[in-house]
C-alpha cells in the first residue's frame, strides 16, 4: 500500500501570507519521496490562502505519485476538510480561485486507479507539516528584512523571541504571534 500525506499553510496572515506546501510518499512504512516549496506570498503581490495552499500541496503530491509511475492502492491523507470534502464530492467548489486547482487534482487522480482520499485531523500529519512550515521558514529567511518588515504586526518581536530563548525555547522572529501559547505548551519542560 502507498500512502501520501499532503499539508500547505499560508502564514503568518491568512490569506495574504506566505502560501507553501509540503507532501510524504510512503511505501510499506518507508518514506520513497517528499517535497516541499512556496507558492506565494502577498509581499510579493501573489493571491494566497491556506486552501490554496492545500490544493497546491495536494497537486505536487499527485504529480510526484504519477512520475514515480505509482498509480495503484494509494490512500492520501490531508487535514484540509474543505479540500477533502470537494475532491470526494461532499462539497461543491464555489471560489473562482479554486475552481482550476480542483480541476487539475481531479485530472491528476483520474491517471491513478483505487486511490482514496482521507481527512486526518493535523496530529497526525506532521510530516507534511513539518515540511509546509520548512518552505514558509526558508521564504523567510531568504526575504529577511523585508519579510520581516511587511508581516511585522503579525510576527513574534524581538524581544518575546529573546525572551523565550532565555527560557530555553529557541522561537524564531519569522514565528506567528497566534502560535506563541500553542509552541509554549508544547516545549515546556
Amino acid at each position: 500500500m502507498i500512502k501520501g500525506y499532503f499539508d500547505g499553510l499560508c502564514e503568518p496572515i491568512n490569506p495574504g501570507g506566505v502560501a507553501t506546501y509540503g507532501y510524504v510518499v510512503y511505501r510499506g512504512g518507508k518514506q520513497i519521496a517528499s517535497g516541499y516549496g512556496v507558492i506565494g506570498a502577498g509581499m510579493l503581490g501573489n493571491d494566497t490562502s491556506n486552501n490554496i495552499a492545500e490544493y497546491h500541496a495536494l497537486i505536487k503530491l499527485l504529480e510526484k505519485l504519477v512520475e514515480l509511475g505509482m498509480v495503484r492502492d494509494i490512500e492520501i491523507y490531508g487535514d484540509s476538510q474543505l479540500v477533502i470534502n470537494q475532491i470526494n464530492g461532499v462539497f461543491m467548489v464555489r471560489s473562482s480561485r479554486i475552481r482550476p486547482l480542483y480541476e487539475r487534482a481531479i485530472e491528476l487522480l483520474n491517471m491513478l486507479q483505487n486511490a482514496k482520499l482521507i481527512w486526518i485531523p493535523r496530529e497526525m500529519n506532521k510530516e507534511a507539516d513539518r515540511l509546509s512550515y520548512k518552505a514558509y521558514a526558508e521564504f523567510m529567511e531568504r526575504y529577511g528584512k523585508e519579510a520581516l518588515t511587511y508581516y511585522k504586526r503579525y510576527l513574534v518581536s524581538e524581544r518575546q523571541s529573546e525572551l523565550l530563548r532565555r527560557l530555553g525555547m529557541d522561537v524564531p522572529l519569522y514565528t506567528p504571534r497566534r502560535l506563541l501559547s500553542k509552541i509554549y505548551v508544547e516545549r515546556r519542560p
